[in-house]
């Protein structure tokens, strides 16, 4: 039973997963449907979490819009997302940045990693 479903789960992986890790500013391409059509809308923020493994695996993106937080959560192997950017690397020391959600402004960045 269990060899079934990982042949069909790893049917539904991506071939290439774009490298980015928690604390990173990201630009996460999605698909949106409007009706019959279909484009493209970016969505920019910082990688608050990573979470579950194989096709399962998301990631949650946080940005500020107007003064308010929007956070997104995103399937890594979704067919809806159709390509992440790393726009900046970010230094963190833990995996789940919960604690951004209670800050506000510039205590609210990350750092930005030395290359």
């Amino acid at each position: 039973m269990s060899d079934i479903i990982r042949e069909i789960e790893a049917a539904q992986l991506k071939q290439a997963v774009d490298d980015f890790n928690v604390g990173d500013t990201v630009k996460v391409y999605g698909k949106i449907k409007e009706g019959n059509r279909e484009r493209i809308q970016v969505f920019e923020g910082i990688v608050l979490k990573r979470q579950g493994g194989s096709n399962r695996e998301t990631f949650t993106v946080r940005k500020t819009s107007n003064g308010i937080g929007v956070e997104k959560t995103w399937p890594l192997h979704s067919p809806n997302v159709e390509k992440i950017e790393v726009v900046r690397r970010g230094k963190v020391r833990r995996a789940k940045l919960n604690y951004l959600r209670s800050r506000v402004g510039k205590k609210a960045k990350v750092k930005e990693a030395v290359k």
